[in-house]
């Protein structure tokens, strides 16, 4: 059963109305939260990190109502659902919004909308593609920087971390769905997005996508290719964070998914083809697959790339 993050009346200024007036002035506004989060504290957690920052959602909320200037409450509601969607690891959410303060004759109190949704049911109406629970829940743990998106696909963690700031490079061999993913890019007004169509798979004595020591965060998500291990560890800087998830052998095992079980990893393997890097976290086992696929078992990992030995002749 999923944790509940409750927030009651989260009060801010802001601008939404009908008429020009209204948008000009900020109104006193409140927001009713009920936040459904499939997080790991219930197993008795006393890290942040395993549930939802409820102050990080009271200060983004406060921010975006602040800062967007729209005619219907019903606009605003959907640009929170997105948010919070898109930056927590929040599988539902439950949304009163309100005017405290209306524009109304004969109205002593607030009007206002309520909203029931789901994540995956917002994300599909809004054809928004959707970051893994995986990557929103540890995007703490990235540097902020650049980072570089291995297999992107249309690009659901590209245009995530862009939207956080990051500099991103999206490499994928599918040139149509980078395509795809530098028009939503543009269309959200993203600027610091790249992509390059790239044959991940070639046979290779070089690699001039991965350049040695220039991202601080990679991610790969569902993609395994082998021998592209020591040029993923190389482009890290010192300091840099891989974060990795794909499926384990047990998902072909039990599922017959991918169609290949080379594509699926040994039990302990991701550990052994990242051993210079140092762990800071990892965990095999059952999941859930977001896009319709159910639980999946795959291994997870986040590890960070050392700072060069200091020899005894540089010593100070």
């Amino acid at each position: 059963m999923a944790d509940k993050i409750v927030i009651e009346r989260l009060e801010f200024q802001g601008r939404c109305g009908i008429t020009a007036e209204e948008r000009r002035q900020p109104q006193p506004m409140a927001v009713d939260l009920e936040l459904d989060c499939e997080t790991r504290s219930a197993g008795g957690s006393d890290d942040l990190a395993d549930t939802v920052d409820y102050a990080a959602v009271v200060e983004r909320i406060v921010d975006l109502g602040g800062r967007e200037i729209c005619a219907l409450l019903e606009s605003l509601a959907e640009k929170m659902l997105t948010m919070l969607f898109t930056e927590f690891p929040v599988s539902r959410a439950r949304l009163w919004l309100r005017k405290l303060a209306p524009p109304i004759a004969h109205t002593a109190g607030s009007v206002g909308i309520k909203v029931d949704r789901g994540r995956a049911t917002h994300h599909e109406q809004h054809n928004h593609p959707m970051p893994s629970r995986f990557v929103a829940q540890h995007l703490h743990r990235l540097p902020k920087g650049r980072a570089l998106d291995v297999a992107s696909g249309i690009g659901r963690h590209a245009l995530y971390l862009a939207s956080h700031g990051f500099e991103v490079d999206a490499i994928d061999r599918d040139g149509e769905s980078l395509a795809k993913l530098s028009a939503e890019a543009a269309r959200r007004h993203l600027t610091h997005v790249e992509t390059k169509q790239v044959d991940l798979e070639r046979i290779a004595d070089e690699r001039p996508e991965f350049p040695a020591n220039t991202y601080d965060a990679i991610i790969v998500c569902f993609y395994l290719h082998r021998p592209l291990f020591p040029w993923l560890l190389e482009a890290l800087k010192p300091q840099g964070v891989l974060l990795y998830e794909t499926f384990t052998i047990d998902n072909y095992v039990r599922h017959r998914h991918p169609r290949r079980w080379e594509f699926c990893l040994a039990q302990n393997e991701l550990l052994r083809l990242t051993s210079s890097l140092r762990v800071l976290s990892y965990d095999e086992g059952e999941h859930e697959g977001g896009h319709g696929l159910g639980s999946v078992f795959t291994a997870q990992l986040i590890a960070q790339k050392p700072r060069p030995a200091v020899r005894a002749h540089e010593l100070p």
